[in-house]
């Protein structure tokens, strides 16, 4: 940009007043974000800069595709934000930024990349997600286990809440691992640095937004998996959290600006009652306390309404979608961040990245309450949401339930289906992220009482209805145990470490029984990925009679039907009652037992067992 004789006649006696101080330059601290591209729709970028009383400095930019839009300097006078404007044709290079004042002057070199070509992939119902935990899941590369700098600074197995040396390499290992499941997409839970002194394993008190914490890996080992796993025809899922940070984070330490983080005259904790934010009846203290209280002592609830906290975290996370090119967020406790923030880092997403999938985590009660945080829903809500989907834990509640409790007139698998009977109330309910467990609640194995028969029925019900099907890590091996506390349910997954005396990553080191789940889990997983028609097709359920349950999945060709029978003996259907979608149909095939039979009249159903059958 060429520089007014005005404005170089300032930057001249700024220097100059430098110089008489006996003033040297000094080194930026720090500059958020670290680079940005050229050609993005997203061209106009403010960058946090951080060095001793750069507040009082002014900012000028010498370059003939860029230029300064405005300068904000923060309530910390060692911060300065600039915005600068990157021109559709920049070319890749440095952009060379300067600062001055009577006190300090400052030189920063500002990196401006070329885009690599690459289209994030997005999600769908065809899809079939994998949740890791990267500290418990294998560890690939011991020399990271341990990082003198960092406040928990070692990697102790025998801890339940300490880091036990999983890594990203430990992940990238098992690349084929995952395939022979018929995974298509990973989700991580994060992966960012949480320098936290205790508790710092789980990846939900970030210090650094911009790094990947060192004892899973780097920046560049994150985005070599995201590159194989795309080799290999797999999504990514990025775990994101903006409610809050750890109280370690650099920028927690160090405030920009006090309006960052909500505050109150003691610690106070969050209601965790998302059903406020829509209650008519609620109260506006009540709604405060759900969105601006704490999650946690040491996690700071972020104040997103302050629009360059804003900015700084839609950027981060355009950055980090650019850099790495991920294909989905899954956005940790959505409800509690502002909810007008939420809907402008949505649309942000999807207008850099249109076929970008955001799905947000929604632990709420009941589906009204569920389907308020979804896009075009039908509910009443004073603005519209911009966000695909969130988990499931309606439809979880329900399965989690309905297989364990007599069957009645609401409860069983009647509760399964009038749960899908709300499905009204979302634009897409085909979008949703279903689940049996994962990170913060007890293994599915263990809720089902460790019965085969109900996980199996888990399973082909998790896989089968509507839906995005997401199975958390060993749930195909049968680990089991219950969330009190969750680091119960985040063991190492056997075999992931070197000397571990078993390895369930093989069949010869799983039992009878656990490879039986296994088994059961890869055949449907793999046949759902073989069949990218039946993630999008149709569902037409029948009320649930005598203690069994049918369904069916279908489009135009194809027809899946799906039986579940709850009785301690064999029942047999009429299967006249079916006729709907059965057709003439004269014959069908099982799945899992690969058995053939007749659908012409009747089905004898075995006892206490399911059946997904493809329809000849």
């Amino acid at each position: 940009m060429k520089r007014s004789f005005p404005h170089f006649l300032a930057f001249c006696l700024i220097l100059l007043a430098g110089i008489l101080n006996k003033n040297t330059a000094q080194s930026i601290v720090r500059a958020d974000p670290p680079n940005w591209w050229s050609g993005m729709q997203h061209n106009k970028v403010e960058i946090l800069f951080h060095a001793k009383y750069i507040a009082k400095c002014r900012a000028f930019i010498q370059s003939e595709h860029c230029k300064i839009i405005g300068t904000t300097p923060l309530p910390n006078p060692d911060y300065l934000l600039v915005e600068i404007e990157i021109a559709p044709n920049c070319p890749a290079g440095t952009v060379e930024l300067s600062f001055a004042s009577s006190r300090n002057d400052y030189a920063y070199s500002f990196p401006i990349e070329s885009r690599t070509p690459k289209s994030s992939k997005g999600l769908d119902a065809s899809d079939l997600i994998y949740l890791v935990f990267p500290d418990r899941f294998s560890n690939g590369d011991p020399s990271n286990d341990s990082n003198p700098a960092l406040l928990e600074p070692k990697a102790d197995r025998a801890g339940l809440k300490s880091r036990h040396g999983g890594d990203i390499q430990g992940i990238t290992n098992h690349l084929d691992y995952f395939q022979g499941l018929g995974v298509t997409a990973l989700w991580l839970n994060p992966v960012l640095e949480n320098n936290q002194p205790y508790e710092s394993y789980h990846g939900y008190a970030a210090t650094d937004l911009y790094k990947v914490d060192p004892r899973l890996g780097t920046n560049q080992s994150y985005k070599e998996l995201v590159d194989q796993c795309h080799q290999k025809g797999m999504k990514v899922i990025w775990d994101v959290v903006y409610n809050h940070w750890g109280n370690e984070h650099h920028l927690f330490k160090n405030l920009p600006d006090s309006n960052w983080v909500h505050w109150f005259p003691q610690f106070t904790r969050t209601s965790y009652r998302a059903e406020t934010l829509m209650d008519t009846y609620a109260s506006k203290a009540d709604r405060d306390i759900m969105t601006n209280a704490w999650f946690d002592k040491h996690m700071p609830d972020l104040n997103q309404q302050d629009p360059h906290l804003a900015r700084y975290l839609i950027q981060n996370s355009l950055w980090w979608v650019e850099y790495a090119g991920i294909d989905a967020f899954r956005i940790d406790t959505y409800a509690y961040p502002d909810q007008g923030f939420m809907k402008q880092l949505d649309e942000a997403m999807r207008l850099e990245y249109p076929d970008f999938f955001l799905f947000g985590e929604t632990w709420v009660q009941g589906s009204p309450v569920q389907a308020w945080f979804t896009e075009e829903a039908e509910v009443k809500k004073e603005f519209n949401s911009s966000l695909h989907s969130v988990t499931d834990f309606q439809l979880y509640y329900a399965i989690t339930k309905g297989l364990k409790e007599n069957f009645g007139w609401e409860e069983g698998f009647r509760r399964i289906e009038l749960t899908l009977a709300h499905d009204i109330l979302y634009k897409e309910p085909n979008n949703l992220v279903t689940f049996l467990d994962n990170h913060d609640l007890s293994r599915f194995y263990s809720m089902m009482g460790e019965d085969m028969t109900s996980f199996k029925m888990g399973i082909a019900l998790l896989y089968t209805l509507r839906g995005i099907p997401s199975i958390y890590y060993g749930t195909e091996i049968l680990m089991k145990n219950f969330s009190d506390p969750d680091a119960k349910v985040r063991e190492d997954f056997p075999g992931g470490w070197p000397g571990d005396t078993s390895n369930k990553f093989t069949s010869s080191g799983r039992t009878r029984q656990e490879q039986e789940a296994f088994d059961f889990c890869a055949i449907l997983g793999t046949w759902r990925k073989a069949n990218t028609w039946f993630g999008n097709s149709k569902l037409m359920q029948f009320v649930p009679e005598e203690n069994t349950y049918v369904y069916f999945r279908y489009d135009d060709k194809h027809t899946v039907m799906c039986v579940y029978n709850g009785n301690d003996k064999a029942h047999t259907l009429n299967l006249s009652r079916f006729k709907e979608r059965l057709g003439n149909a004269k014959a069908g095939r099982d799945l899992v037992s690969r058995r053939e039979f007749s659908l012409e009249k009747e089905l004898v159903v075995d006892p206490r067992s399911v059946m997904v059958v493809e329809v000849k």
